[in-house]
């Protein structure tokens, strides 16, 4: 089998940063736009898919613990291979998702409710689609403007994830690990798809 990914579909750095900054603002206003915070950094700050974001309980992210991480479970994986991804490796995006956990706890959610759900009044906690997922990420893309929005999809973030993740200095089997890739020679492909060479990943998500 051969694995193509195109450079221009993950998000670069000064474009991550530019979502997240507008993410950040509007998530202060807006119960929607703080759930596509949380969408968008389960998906390109953690590498989750759709359907792993959409089976996500809370007792799956795992934010007090000496080595927070997010477990992805056989039940959701794809393939049905669990694996762990860390939370130690962009403390931005730990600390939004631990804030996340703490509103759910305070709406009554437990161990086993939805960590994304739904925020409407009258389908309050219900988990979300994949669709509903995918929309929202197009959503939080949107300062990128129309053009580069609709080239961009959910699965793009979990490729912008990996790359990042290796463009940072991360070791290429925890990377491998966190992703749940089979193989390193898939894991490696994502090695070179960051167009500025010079750009600096620091607290890898923290723009």
């Amino acid at each position: 089998m051969t694995w193509i990914v195109d450079g221009s579909k993950i998000l670069q750095p000064d474009e991550m940063g530019k979502v997240l900054t507008d993410l950040r603002e509007k998530s202060r206003r807006s119960i929607n736009h703080r759930l596509n915070l949380i969408v968008f950094r389960l998906s390109s700050c953690a590498g989750l898919r759709a359907s792993e974001i959409a089976g996500l309980v809370l007792s799956d992210v795992r934010v007090d613990s000496d080595r927070p991480s997010i477990r992805v479970r056989q039940e959701v994986a794809k393939g049905h291979k669990a694996r762990v991804v860390p939370l130690t490796w962009d403390a931005s995006t730990k600390d939004d998702l631990a804030a996340w956990k703490q509103f759910r706890r305070d709406q009554g959610a437990g161990d086993g409710d939805p960590f994304v759900c739904s925020q409407h009044r009258d389908s309050l906690g219900k988990p979300l689609e994949r669709r509903g997922l995918r929309k929202r990420f197009k959503v939080a893309c949107k300062s990128l403007g129309p053009e580069r929005q609709a080239e961009l999809t959910i699965h793009h973030g979990r490729h912008t994830f990996i790359s990042l993740s290796l463009h940072g200095g991360l070791p290429i089997t925890a990377v491998k690990a966190a992703a749940g890739h089979a193989t390193i020679a898939v894991t490696n492909i994502y090695s070179h798809l960051v167009v500025d060479e010079h750009e600096e990943v620091r607290n890898l998500f923290a723009f």
